[in-house]
Order: structure tokens, then C-alpha cells, then sequence
């Protein structure tokens, strides 16, 4: 056990009693590069908030190995955020480090330094003193990452993380990832396009609100396993308020 870094075990996820994930039995080795995919409504969003804590599971439990879930750094889908927020880059990049801060600590120069270096590691050295307000999609992502950062967390959870952004921004947020892969950090992300899966992700958990295959890209994301998934979504049932074996057993 001491080389994974969460397990999922019989988990069911849900809202309002509502199932999203069944029953998902599944080991992340620490250090691995893991892409979530799935169709839409597969549940994928709902595994992330489960892993950083915001939804309490159903059934099942999610085991944390050699890491505190305050050491988990969560980024969720842009889409989530407040931009009218009055608040600078550079401020919105430290709270990367509120772990060392507390909560009315200031920036010292070498936590300074910290924030300016994660700015010009994804490409914004210069962007410190706008406001969030005015970044477009793919700068309000890149800020993100650079504050994600500055967390320094074993755990990086990312939702959807390539969404909506341009090219170079892809590339550059690719990057940053590949350099967590690098040191040893266990990351999950959501993603949706397929070609960027193969290429720069040497896992794959292929969900549709279970499990249909984990394991090495190539292996989990045959046809097959892609058919079955969009099967499983289609034939859903989201009025469902329990799992038929969660039933059977109690039967």
C-alpha cells in the first residue's frame, strides 16, 4: 500500500441520495499521470468533489495514503468562478499559499519572490497588478495554475483543466503538468479530448457512473471499453435513488 496514493473502495458518490458513482473500486498509484474520462454526466466532476472532500460519499469510502486531504489542492472548472471579485493576479496567485500565511499573515520578500516566480512559470510575470476581471479564459487559467503551484501538494486535482483555453495556453498548461508527473505528484484531471489523452497521459479511468476501465491509455481507451461507457450513460436512470445492489442486498 505505501505506493498508492488513494483508493477507492465501493465507492458511490451521489446528490441528494441520488447515485452519480457506483461503486468504484479502483487504486491510484502515487506519482501517477491519470485522465478521468467519460461521457457527459458520467460522473467525473462528482469523483474530483469527492476526493477534495465537498461531497461526503453514499456508500464506500475513499482512503487517502501518506496524505492529508488539507494537502489536496482542488482546481475546479473555471466556469465555477467568481470574476467580478475584486482582487488582483498576483493576490489571487498567493493564496497559493495560505497553508503558510494563516489567515492575516503577510507576504514576506522570499513568499513574494515565490508568487512572482509561479506567475512567470506560466507565462503572466507581467499580469500581477490586473484584475482578475480582465484576464480572458485562458489567463484566468493559467493564474490558477500558477496558484496551484504554489501549493505544493502530493494530490492535484483538475476539472476540466484544457477546457476553453487557445493553443499556447494548452501547451504551456500541459507543461506545468508534466512537471508535476515529473516530481512525483499524484494528478487526476478531467478531460474531454481524446487526442490530448493519448499524448501526454499514460493513464486512463474511463467512467460512466462506473467503472469501465483503468489502466494504460492505449488498454483503457479501445473502442470497446468507449462504447460501453456511452452505453452505460445512455441508459442511466436519474430519478434512481438507490444502486440495485445497495437494494438487492438490503432485500
Amino acid at each position: 500500500m505505501h505506493d498508492v496514493a488513494l483508493e477507492f473502495v465501493d465507492l458511490t458518490l451521489g446528490y441528494e441520495s441520488h447515485p452519480a458513482v457506483h461503486h468504484l473500486q479502483a487504486s491510484i498509484p502515487r506519482g501517477a499521470l491519470v485522465a478521468i474520462v467519460g461521457p457527459n454526466g458520467a460522473g467525473k466532476s462528482t469523483l474530483l468533489k469527492g476526493v477534495a472532500g465537498i461531497l461526503a460519499p453514499l456508500a464506500g469510502e475513499i482512503r487517502l495514503q501518506g496524505c492529508a486531504r488539507k494537502e489536496i489542492a482542488y482546481l475546479p472548472q473555471i466556469v465555477d468562478m467568481d470574476r467580478s471579485f475584486p482582487i488582483s493576479v498576483f493576490d489571487l496567485v498567493s493564496v497559493g499559499l495560505w497553508r503558510e500565511l494563516g489567515t492575516l499573515g503577510g507576504l514576506n520578500r522570499q513568499q513574494r519572490q515565490r508568487v512572482s516566480e509561479a506567475l512567470a512559470a506560466v507565462g503572466l510575470a507581467s499580469f500581477g497588478r490586473r484584475s482578475i476581471g480582465s484576464l480572458s479564459g485562458g489567463q484566468l487559467q493559467r493564474a490558477l495554475f500558477a496558484r496551484v503551484r504554489l501549493r505544493d501538494a502530493p494530490v492535484i486535482l483538475l476539472d476540466e483543466p484544457l477546457t476553453s483555453v487557445d493553443v499556447e495556453t494548452a501547451h504551456t498548461l500541459l507543461g506545468v503538468i508534466r512537471q508535476w508527473h515529473a516530481e512525483q505528484r499524484t494528478v487526476l484531471a478531467v478531460l474531454h479530448d481524446i487526442d490530448q489523452v493519448h499524448q501526454h497521459f499514460p493513464h486512463t479511468l474511463l467512467l460512466s457512473r462506473e467503472l469501465v476501465a483503468f489502466g494504460p491509455t492505449r488498454e483503457s481507451l479501445q473502442p470497446s471499453n468507449l462504447l460501453r461507457a456511452r452505453q452505460l450513460t445512455e441508459a442511466f436512470d436519474e430519478h434512481a435513488h438507490a444502486c440495485q445492489r445497495h437494494a438487492s442486498e438490503a432485500a
